[in-house]
């Protein structure tokens, strides 16, 4: 699709709560925003969407061309994505199924759409289906309803150290699928592998991780500096635990292009070293900052007028 289709398609799309005519009339179909691999800009990509209990997919075929799209290109790299569908927005975490797994999904796209069996036959590519997994913090284990910073601060923490569990037990069923990791004799067939949805949560989780940090070193903790005083003692220890956290961060990122292949001791030692270093700082900042945040309306209000 060109440029001016795209954008046109996308504006309908906005203006119609998510119906589109034309080619896609009585379509399913959504909005994907990706960040740009090398320039950091938003792309948003209108795209034929399929349902898979309470994910969504989609394809990356450009219609069978000879490269994948761009969009799949950016959500390696960025595995945080944002989703319109219908009048919904939300996050996600995209996610590419591999191996038979891929084959299962692909087959059910094909059922519903069978010009995408057309577009597998065009290339040698194998059409990668990426799985739109929600990444929004579950509402059963935060505040409903947003007032504060302090709820604001819960809502993210919470969220991080769900997406950490999720990784730590992901990695723990990877490695245990691993030739020679199960017991001799146990004739249980390997699970299916796990690689490249480890690398999305875990990239997912880390580049969160960085955006959180950066945030509160940039502009929360100076403000809080600023107007409370009594707190420097506290920031200034914040701060250093974010560079230990940060330098972990950057141990696994590393591992991540690897996973199929990385030491499993090396990969858990580094997990369980960020669950460490992560939880005792995250106890640490709602314990001295929350009483504070706690008074601070978010999202916050129009400035006073002078």
């Amino acid at each position: 699709m060109t440029l001016s289709f795209n954008r046109s398609v996308i504006e309908e799309f906005r203006a119609r709560g998510g119906k589109v005519g034309g080619p896609f009339e009585g379509s399913d179909l959504l909005l994907l925003t990706t960040t740009g691999t090398t320039s950091g800009r938003e792309h948003t990509t209108p795209l034929a969407c399929f349902r898979d209990g309470d994910r969504l997919l989609v394809v990356a075929s450009a219609a069978g061309a000879p490269r994948h799209p761009d969009w799949y290109h950016n959500l390696l790299a960025h595995p945080l994505v944002r989703v319109e569908f219908g009048t919904e927005e939300f996050s996600a975490v995209a996610v590419p199924a591999e191996g038979a797994h891929r084959d299962r999904l692909f087959a059910q796209v094909v059922d519903a759409a069978p010009g995408f069996a057309d577009y597998q036959a065009r290339t040698v590519r194998t059409l990668p289906v990426v799985m739109l997994e929600r990444s929004e913090p579950d509402p059963d284990e935060t505040p409903r309803e947003i007032t504060n910073l302090a709820d604001k601060l819960i809502e993210v923490h919470t969220w991080l150290r769900a997406q950490l569990r999720q990784v730590r037990a992901e990695a723990d069923a990877h490695f245990a699928a691993r030739p020679g990791a199960a017991a001799e004799g146990s004739g249980a067939p390997p699970a299916p592998a796990l690689g490249l949805q480890i690398r999305q949560h875990c990239l997912a989780f880390c580049q969160s991780l960085t955006f959180h940090h950066t945030s509160e070193d940039e502009h929360a903790f100076p403000s809080l500096d600023a107007h409370h005083p009594h707190l420097r003692a506290a920031l200034d220890r914040l701060r250093a635990e974010h560079r230990t956290v940060g330098r972990i961060k950057d141990e696994l990122v590393g591992l991540l292009g690897s996973i199929g292949t990385t030491d499993p001791h090396r990969f858990r030692s580094e997990l369980e070293r960020m669950s460490t270093e992560l939880t005792a700082h995250l106890d640490y900042e709602e314990e001295s900052l929350i009483p504070v945040l706690a008074e601070i309306p978010f999202p916050p209000g129009p400035p006073n007028p002078s």
